[in-house]
């Protein structure tokens, strides 16, 4: 049966085969971008850190803050302690675009993560151009082959990629290509469901080394308080944040500051 997660993978890679622009030129053009912001190096400082995402929509519960604004959104995560941002690209499915990140990251100093689904080295190189840090690669949507090829040109490009894993056979994977930032999704992309014992298990997997990341099923300090004790630098939280009446608040409190 064809689930969510195949149609948004089925539909960036009919668009990824119609692409014709010359790989070469667009590498060239993401080279000579502007220097990317170190994305791994403010994560974990002062104990387990948040990546604050902007999200518009998701194929689950639909809208979440479609009239978003994401430059104030980001200056609101910024100033109430966020060590990164995530933002969303895909419009089709998330409601997002590269208007979103180029307009949240010009307005802060810290790092931005281009959240998408990552297909195909165009991908990558358009979000250098559109100002990305970081791009997200997910384990269970690509080969090994093109993981391998993928966060190459990342590091070539000096961009950090977050390397998305949902179980042991995934961390395994990861580790080959020598990944040293780690994702680990609570959230199943094929059901939706979220175990909220995921990340805490996997952990116990990972090398040491390894920037360990948290993303989905984040919604209290006492989850970020587990999360630190079991090595994980940083949690990605989206849906608690935007639809929270005050982002920033919410955030403060995920943080543990009043």
């Amino acid at each position: 049966m064809e689930t969510i997660l195949d149609r948004i993978v089925a539909a960036h890679r009919e668009a990824a085969a119609a692409d014709a622009r010359d790989l070469g030129q667009l590498k060239e053009e993401a080279a000579a971008a502007p220097p990317a912001r170190k994305f791994r190096k403010g994560l974990g400082h002062y104990g387990i850190t948040v990546i604050a995402e902007i999200k518009r929509r998701s194929p689950s519960k639909g809208e979440l803050a479609p009239d978003l604004d994401p430059a104030a959104l980001a200056k609101t995560y910024e100033a109430a302690g966020a060590s990164a941002l995530s933002v969303l690209t895909d419009q089709e499915f998330f409601g997002g675009s590269p208007d979103d990140l180029i307009a949240a990251r010009n307005a802060v100093s810290i790092p931005v993560l281009r959240k998408d689904f990552t297909v195909d080295e165009r991908d990558i190189c358009d979000a250098r151009i559109m100002g990305a840090d970081a791009v997200l690669l997910i384990v269970a949507v690509l080969t090994d082959d093109e993981l391998k090829r993928f966060h190459a040109l990342t590091q070539e490009l000096g961009m950090a990629s977050l390397v998305e894993v949902h179980d042991e056979a995934e961390v395994a994977r990861a580790v080959v290509i020598h990944a040293d930032l780690m994702g680990v999704n609570q959230r199943d992309l094929r059901t939706f469901e979220v175990d909220r014992n995921r990340a805490i298990r996997l952990a116990r997997t990972m090398p040491n080394g390894v920037v360990k990341v948290a993303e989905s099923g984040i919604d209290n300090a006492e989850d970020m308080v587990r999360l630190r004790d079991a090595g994980y630098a940083a949690a990605l939280v989206g849906e608690h944040l935007v639809t929270a009446p005050d982002p920033g608040e919410a955030l403060r409190r995920l943080r543990g500051v009043d």
